[in-house]
């Protein structure tokens, strides 16, 4: 059975590839040199590559625009090598018609004639779905706006079409383009490509020229919606490049360049309309700019060779990743397959005589070799595209046509099922990945160029990696900069600030700012605000200008500081002290010294001395709910129960020398039921009475903590915000106390030596007293730690005063004047005492 024939179609965007007229050349040619023109590889040519019935018009004097040259051959070489492959579609043959669209101007006759069927009628149906047109695919062309147009006819017959250069982002549009795909990544990752390579550079500030048509408008809007985005990248200014007839425009654009700051120039603009504007650069001499090339001339090498470019600084561009395609140099040159020793360069053709250039360009073969070190530096990057671009095809077909190792299956190749099949295919090419995402592109690594003009064959190289999957930049060589010492240029409105400095805009540009030190309580958090310095947490502090905050130090009582130890000594010596008078006590009890100093309250006394001594190191460490509460109330109740004891026993001394006689009822009383207990637990009772109900009234009985107000990098841990408000009721209570002890203790100043304790007493309540309101008046003007060592400090030598002013005289005389501690003796002072009244 004779094998099949299908036809692919290359829209190639040729512009003018054999239409311009050539300086010092003696032949021309017209634009519309391959239009309409058929190249069709037929079933029983699968060991040629000649092609029969090609009617071109005559040869003459002709350009060729080298890129599109280079994917015209891209695409011939990709049919002929599928075709001489016995595992991809075995047993048929691609055939493909090769058409020059002439830039923007012819892209309609070309759709509508590839649409048609083999007797060029295009039928109008209610449906498609069983048309079979003259091709099964279509791939290209690379232009944009071509592209959407080409796009809006084949999506009506949902017939497969590859664009392997435009990347507009319309495209991705697939309820209006459901037959598009593209063998390159979008405009978007383009896009992202170029504001991940400012921002590794740290370029903030940056100069925006666009075409006057839909590419470098919509391309403009991309970049400006993503800068809006990020916020990083700032636009100094932005400007459509004029005609080049617009002179005076094109002077105004040059002028504002180089009175701008900004170094880097982002450009969007077919390569067509650059070239009189970089010849217009070098005219008004500018230089020390970074350019960066957008896709549509980023690896131009016409472009590239423009006299003096590299005097206008570093150009990057962004493109697709070069993959190196075997063969295919050989192929381009136009003796790919050709046995023997390779002829001799060729002489340009007469003049006189009429010729055609067919496929293999036999008769101008010196055209082809002029231009072969313009096609060898150009590269291979978007030839991969269209290489890519006709294999997927192929593998499509291959699996619609059901193909073994051998053959396929006859039968029609309606273009929706090819399409169903277009979108699954994902296989191996050249160790790159080939399949379509969602959006219907083939997410193919873009890469990073510079152009380099001391290397003759690597004019592109290769300096940073994107890929579109990760949407993440990669660099993966050095950049060779203008500058004098190859630093990278700064292009900066404003130089960052210092870490720990917050940004003030200037004008409208975020990236305009004065820097300003940030104050001391706050940080500066990047990611959380530039223009503001935020707060630290209420544990934390800063000095000011810095980026982070610390931990703020806990002040507490530590046992390592000198005041803890010295309050740690007296309290040691007030528990031994107290321990010792109270043995001493309990072995002379029956003795009239004891007796006279209380008797059994004596005990009453020293059990809570005892007790308040051996609980200070409560006020030691950080506090928690047990040492507040033995801190509020443990202590204050002890000191109570004592202070109490004392201004009782002063009474009570009154009472029996100066009041039994006038008032015995009442002293009787007082005697029957116990007055001196029975006062001494009401005052405690007041007491506790005061110390719960300012717990009570507290909002929460654990430890709260408050900056330092003279070092707000200290935090003052402490028991419950009432706790200096308890600790005044409190002392405020005490110093009544020894106000009435002071009192009563005065008015027994004539007893009986024996008996006269006012000395003594007055020293305690005086000491008390004295204390108590310093304490008071201390606390009132201030608020730290001091409160805390100052409430300890006070505690103890009130707890001494009483421990040793009270009961160290008597220890002294039981021990030392035993002759004094007798009935016979104290007898003999109320004897006196009595004659002395009488």
């Amino acid at each position: 059975m004779r094998p099949q024939v299908r036809r692919l179609c290359l829209l190639l965007f040729l512009l003018w590839v054999l239409g311009e007229p050539m300086e010092n050349s003696d032949f021309y040619l017209a634009g519309d040199f391959l239009l309409g023109g058929l190249f069709t590889l037929h079933a029983n040519m699968k060991s040629t590559s000649h092609v029969d019935n090609l009617q071109v018009p005559t040869c003459r004097k002709f350009t060729m625009k080298v890129l599109g040259y280079n994917l015209m051959q891209a695409m011939r070489f990709a049919v002929e090598e599928i075709n001489n492959r016995s595992s991809l579609l075995p047993g048929v043959r691609l055939g493909y018609e090769i058409v020059d669209i002439c830039y923007m101007f012819n892209n309609i006759q070309p759709v509508l004639y590839l649409l048609a069927q083999e007797d060029y009628f295009l039928p109008i149906l209610r449906n498609y779905d069983r048309y079979v047109p003259r091709v099964v695919a279509i791939i290209g062309p690379d232009n944009s706006e071509a592209a959407k147009t080409v796009a809006n006819f084949l999506s009506m017959l949902l017939l497969p079409h590859v664009s392997y250069s435009a990347i507009t982002e319309e495209l991705r549009d697939k309820a209006r383009y459901p037959a598009s795909l593209r063998s390159v990544p979008s405009a978007t990752h383009h896009i992202e490509a170029m504001v991940q390579l400012m921002l590794h550079f740290r370029w903030n500030w940056i100069v925006v020229l666009t075409s006057n048509d839909d590419y470098g408008r919509e391309n403009s809007q991309l970049l400006t919606q993503r800068l809006s985005r990020g916020g990083d990248i700032c636009v100094a200014f932005q400007e459509v490049l004029p005609a080049p007839a617009r002179a005076p425009r094109l002077d105004a654009v040059l002028d504002k360049l180089r009175r701008s700051t900004a170094r880097v120039v982002v450009v969007f603009s077919p390569e067509v309309a650059l070239h009189d504007f970089f010849r217009a650069v070098l005219r008004a001499r500018l230089t020390g700019a970074v350019w960066i090339a957008s896709e549509s001339w980023a690896i131009d090498p016409e472009l590239h060779g423009l006299d003096g470019l590299r005097r206008c600084g570093t150009f990057l561009g962004v493109t697709i990743r070069g993959v190196p395609v075997p063969g295919f140099s050989e192929f381009r040159a136009g003796r790919a397959g050709r046995p023997g020793p390779p002829p001799s360069p060729p002489s340009p053709p007469d003049p006189r005589r009429r010729g055609t250039c067919n496929q293999e360009c036999d008769t101008c073969p010196w055209k082809t070799a002029s231009y072969g070190d313009l096609l060898t530096l150009s590269g291979e990057r978007v030839v991969f595209s269209v290489y890519a671009a006709v294999y997927a095809v192929a593998h499509a077909l291959h699996r619609l046509l059901g193909c073994n190792g051998t053959a396929c299956a006859p039968g029609p190749v309606r273009p929706w099922q090819l399409l169903r099949e277009l979108w699954d295919v994902n296989f191996t090419l050249l160790n790159s990945q080939i399949f379509f995402d969602q959006q219907g592109d083939m997410p193919l690594y873009l890469d990073i160029i510079q152009w380099q003009w001391d290397l003759s064959q690597n004019p592109f190289k290769s300096v940073a990696l994107y890929s579109p999957r990760q949407r993440q930049l990669v660099p993966i060589g050095n950049v060779s900069w203008h500058t004098g010492d190859n630093s990278v240029p700064v292009s900066m409105c404003s130089k960052s600030c210092l870490p720990g400095q917050k940004k003030k805009a200037i004008g409208l540009h975020p990236c305009c700012f004065e820097c300003h030190d940030c104050p001391p309580g706050t940080f500066y958090n990047q990611t959380a605000d530039e223009f503001d310095c935020q707060p630290c947490p209420s544990t934390m502090w800063s000095h000011g200008n810095t980026a982070s905050c610390f931990r703020r130090r806990l002040a507490f009582l530590q046992w390592h500081e000198a005041s803890t130890i010295i309050v740690a000594v007296l309290a040691a010596l007030g528990f031994f002290s107290t321990l010792a008078i109270l043995v001493v006590f309990w072995r002379h009890f029956r003795t009239p010294m004891v007796r006279s100093a209380g008797g059994p309250m004596c005990f009453v006394m020293l059990a809570p001395l005892l007790l308040a001594f051996g609980m200070v190191p409560v006020y030691v460490g950080p506090p928690t709910v047990f040492t507040c509460l033995w801190r509020q109330a443990f202590f204050t109740l002890c000191f109570t129960v004592c202070i109490s004891c004392v201004a009782v026993r002063s009474f009570q001394i009154v009472c029996i020398f100066q009041m039994a006689s006038r008032l015995p009822r009442a002293y009787g009383l007082w005697v029957r039921c116990h007055g001196a207990y029975v006062s001494v637990a009401f005052m405690t009772a007041i007491k506790a009475a005061l110390v719960a109900g300012n717990m009570l009234a507290a909002p929460t009985v654990d430890p709260t903590s408050h900056t330092d107000p003279d070092d707000p990098s200290v935090t003052i841990v402490s028991c419950h915000p009432n706790y200096r408000l308890g600790l005044l009721l409190n002392t405020s209570m005490d110093v009544l106390l020894s106000v009435a002890g002071f009192s009563f203790a005065y008015m027994g100043k004539g007893l009986p030596m024996s008996y006269n304790e006012a000395k003594f007493i007055t020293f305690c309540m005086a000491f008390s007293f004295t204390t108590s309101v310093s304490l008071c008046t201390f606390m009132a003007v201030h608020n730290g730690v001091l409160v805390t060592i100052l409430d300890l400090l006070v505690t103890v030598l009130n707890f001494l005063a009483i421990s040793l002013g009270y009961f160290g005289p008597k220890c002294y005389l039981i021990l030392f004047y035993p002759e004094r501690n007798t009935p016979a003796y104290f007898n003999s002072m109320i004897q006196d005492y009595t004659m002395r009244m009488d």
